[in-house]
């Protein structure tokens, strides 16, 4: 792939497509098999950067993991909780689940281990992971001392008992804890501090757990988690969804295109929260229908809307695409969080949304997207080595020429041949 690509405009989008599997079950799938005892074969695995690097890691954790990538299938011979060596140190690229999911599973074990990174991930912050795993018992520090990785743990078990973890930054520490604690030496309690963000992240960890065998007492509120320990986890055989966050762009072709495109193997039902994302478009004017075989997103004359993201956040740049076509401003709220992820969603998404000649007001926890009155116009776009920018920024192109994605190899993180199916679903 080149150090740029050039989006061709197209006319109205009329396709069905099946994305790649979740990358978010994927890596929680992983986790739990291998922790497990027993074999596991995971059917419609994702292949990305993210999964490979975490693939990896439990490869270097002496944990067998043998995967067909053009099957998008992946066996993996579960540890039964026993984590083969007792020193490792595992690169996760800029992959957060593999990071904050492997902190949690090496403190439970024995041994000293180092979890690193390229220098995007040396400023995400991970401390109140390894706070909450102290807790515990582990002794999980930052090398440089900053709360942000490298991380090293000086594991000899997880204790049980009580620990707190903030919510309000990511969901993924609080499901990299409760993936872990089954292996604790007694029963653990979660207790969370301030605002869970993603919400449907971590119900998704829990339904991953009770698919290879253990229940959480979970309160209604997710604030409070008790988990009998030790228990286990048994190997199975695990089908994985299409990843709908990757479904959110196809969704948005439509609406953008003023087509109609059908997501194969997604219903309103499934683990994933982000098929949400069709409540947005319902609200700004699409026609959706849901069927046994999927979701159908029809464009239609698009207005701006005013919305709480939280629980969706991964379709924030999704959204803020749409939005440049909408008659009125869109108004994004309570989504502060994103700041952290693979860069800042919401300050970098508003510099590269203005070079379409939109007006952007951006505030601590969101921003607003006023279309321009005299039409939008061309931009080559920077993604700050972030798939979700190159990924939603494209479909700006689909109506507007000359728009110009630069590093479109990031995708490669997520959905690795992402502009391939875009062309598919335009007719090229």
């Amino acid at each position: 792939m080149n150090d740029r690509i050039a989006i061709e405009t197209c006319g109205p989008i009329r396709a069905s497509i099946r994305p790649p599997g979740s990358k978010s079950l994927t890596n929680r799938a992983l986790a739990c098999a291998a922790l497990a005892s027993g074999r596991s074969t995971l059917t419609g695995a994702l292949d990305s950067e993210d999964t490979r690097v975490m693939c990896e890691s439990l490869r270097r954790l002496g944990i067998h993991v043998a995967c067909d990538w053009d099957a998008a299938t992946i066996v993996v011979d579960g540890c039964g909780g026993r984590i083969p060596v007792a020193e490792a140190d595992l690169f996760v690229a800029n992959s957060g689940t593999s990071i904050r999911f492997l902190a949690a599973m090496v403190s439970a074990a024995r041994g000293r281990f180092r979890l690193d990174g390229i220098e995007r991930m040396r400023q995400r912050p991970i401390g109140d992971l390894l706070a909450a795993l102290n807790q515990l018992g582990a002794r999980a520090t930052s090398e440089t001392g900053n709360d942000c990785p490298p991380v090293v743990i000086e594991a000899s078990g997880l204790r049980g008992g009580t620990t707190r973890v903030r919510g309000d930054i990511s969901s993924q520490f609080l499901s990299g804890l409760l993936m872990a604690v089954p292996y604790a030496d007694s029963s653990v309690t979660i207790e969370v501090d301030g605002d869970l963000v993603s919400k449907p992240y971590v119900e998704m960890t829990l339904a991953v757990m009770r698919s290879f065998g253990v229940e959480v007492d979970a309160a209604e509120d997710l604030r409070r988690f008790s988990i009998a320990a030790p228990t286990a986890y048994t190997g199975r055989q695990y089908s994985i969804e299409p990843d709908a966050s990757a479904a959110s762009y196809f969704w948005a072709a439509a609406a953008i295109s003023g087509g109609e495109v059908t997501v194969e193997g997604l219903t309103p039902d499934a683990l994933q929260g982000d098929v949400a994302f069709c409540d947005c478009l319902r609200a700004m004017g699409c026609e959706v229908t849901a069927s046994a075989d999927g979701i159908m997103v029809r464009g239609g004359r698009l207005r701006g809307i005013d919305v709480d993201m939280n629980a969706i956040s991964d379709t924030v740049q999704t959204l803020g695409a749409v939005a440049l076509f909408a008659e009125g401003p869109t108004t994004i709220t309570n989504v502060g969080h994103i700041r952290h992820k693979e860069t800042d969603r919401i300050g970098d998404l508003a510099r590269e949304l203005r070079k379409f000649g939109a007006t952007v007001d951006e505030s601590s926890d969101g921003l607003r997207i006023t279309p321009p009155e005299s039409g939008l116009h061309g931009a080559e776009i920077e993604t700050y080595n972030d798939h979700r920018m190159a990924m939603s920024l494209a479909l700006v192109g689909l109506r507007t020429p000359g728009v110009v994605i630069l590093n479109p190899r990031c995708t490669e993180k997520t959905y690795p041949r992402f502009f391939e199916d875009l062309r598919r679903v335009c007719g090229r």
